[in-house]
């Protein structure tokens, strides 16, 4: 049993004062206001519920800051697609476990308690099976067991190289599988998860996308559910917007809502590029909007269409993606900067009146919980103890109470108010760094002199 004592704590009843938070099993066990710490508490200033990280590429973080050089002609997604192609090619499964473990500390430091690795690569280079089927799935297993990340995996089905089947080719081949071969890797992941997993991990699935699958692969795929989440790329690029409606007659979203039972256990990645319509019918499915954008910036992707899909009570988390730049504070405040650039407003990211940044960071926290398929995202009696605890008395917060502490972390603070984080308990960031940083560091060191000397 552990025991947190607040100064402040903010629960689905407000703000409480001088608060314990008792943990037993990795839940919340019981809250209480107006208490005294004693003497073997961890005692804290701020407590929040901690957010899930609803989208992560683990391997891309290590070519950060190696893609920002313009070539000739227009620079896009498609053209830093090819270079993430042609970095991957090079990756070891040593390499790829020594990035996610960096990767997972970094999300854990930010303040995230869990992720959603969204993870496609699954062989050697070329297309060559490893010995092991799940080898990086396993890799991306033993990071977050040194890290203490609360995980979602979700195993990708990648079987096509573009819209209209067609065929694998150049780095693409370290992605793919038939739709059996993906019900082999699902399975025998979700019986490692079993052994060497916390019981708060989930193994879900994710079909890549429209153009990356067909309808009846996807369809056939969906059997392998089992009441766990499912993840896929949507209408990212204006291109994969009319790649798909050429192919199957309407746009991705618009397909998709018309073809799969999509419901709560969804989370749609970016759905960046949609009609109003589109974008209504989006939020009354049930379905998280799983938004990045951070990365949909980098990459120059385009704002998600906020106000429409909070009037129909649309749910959102956010997720760090390509992990250009991992920073939790950051994600929400270009979530809604994004929102006033495109509409030439301010205070965008709320459905009626109030404060912003509370808006955003508990609607956040709530999706991101969602999508991960974690009872999480609000501090509650029976709920995971998914935590994050900061520094009231910084700079950037120590002239704020209530709510509009929250607007001050989202819009003016940095990651570096995070004081101590706990996934599911498992109390992994204490006095703003990870237990085991030294450790991690020295391994990712390691690995991307290795990896660059590679290349």
């Amino acid at each position: 049993m552990q025991r947190i004592f607040a100064n402040r704590a903010r629960t689905p009843d407000g703000w409480l004062s001088d608060v314990v938070v008792t943990v037993e099993e990795g839940r919340i066990a019981s809250i209480e206001a107006g208490r005294s710490p004693q003497a073997h508490d961890t005692r804290v200033d701020v407590l929040l519920p901690s957010l899930g990280n609803s989208h992560s590429h683990s391997f891309q973080r290590a070519m950060a800051g190696m893609t920002e050089v313009r070539a000739a002609g227009k620079d896009s997604f498609w053209t830093w697609r090819t270079l993430m192609y042609r970095f991957m090619e090079h990756i070891t499964p040593e390499q790829y476990e020594a990035i996610a473990a960096l990767v997972f500390m970094e999300m854990l430091e930010a303040g995230y308690a869990s992720v959603g690795e969204f993870h496609y690569v699954h062989h050697q280079p070329g297309g060559a099976r490893f010995d092991t089927m799940t080898e990086l799935s396993d890799r991306v297993f033993a990071a977050a067991n040194a890290t203490g990340i609360g995980l979602t995996h979700l195993p990708v089905l990648y079987t096509y190289g573009g819209a209209g089947a067609q065929p694998l080719s150049g780095g693409q081949l370290r992605f793919g599988n038939t739709v059996d071969s993906f019900a082999e890797l699902v399975t025998q992941a979700r019986a490692h998860a079993a052994r060497n997993l916390p019981h708060d991990a989930r193994v879900g699935i994710a079909p890549h996308s429209l153009r990356a699958t067909s309808p009846s692969d996807l369809a056939e795929a969906l059997s392998l559910q089992d009441q766990n989440p499912v993840h896929i790329h949507i209408s990212e690029q204006p291109k994969e917007v009319a790649d798909i409606q050429d192919w199957l007659g309407a746009r991705p979203v618009e397909w998709l809502l018309g073809h799969a039972p999509v419901d709560a256990s969804w989370c749609l990645i970016h759905a960046t590029h949609m009609t109003d319509e589109e974008t209504r019918n989006m939020a009354s499915s049930g379905a998280v909007a799983g938004l990045c954008p951070i990365t949909e910036a980098n990459l120059g992707d385009g704002p998600f269409i906020g106000p429409t899909f909070l009037a129909e009570g649309g749910a959102y988390g956010v997720g760090s993606d390509s992990n250009v730049r991992i920073s939790l504070t950051e994600e929400l405040r270009t979530l809604e900067y994004s929102q006033r650039l495109r509409d030439l407003q301010r205070n965008v990211m709320i459905p009626g009146e109030g404060s912003v940044g509370a808006a955003i960071y508990l609607d956040a926290a709530q999706g991101g919980a969602q999508a991960l398929g974690r009872q999480a995202g609000h501090i509650s009696t029976g709920s995971l103890a998914d935590l994050v605890a900061v520094n009231g008395a910084d700079t950037a917060l120590c002239a704020v109470e209530g709510d509009q502490l929250l607007d001050a972390l989202v819009f003016a603070a940095s990651d570096n108010v995070v004081t101590d984080v706990w996934s599911a308990g498992r109390h992994m960031v204490q006095n703003g760094r990870h237990l085991e940083r030294e450790q991690i560091v020295s391994s990712y060191t390691l690995a991307i002199r290795s990896l660059i000397d590679a290349i």
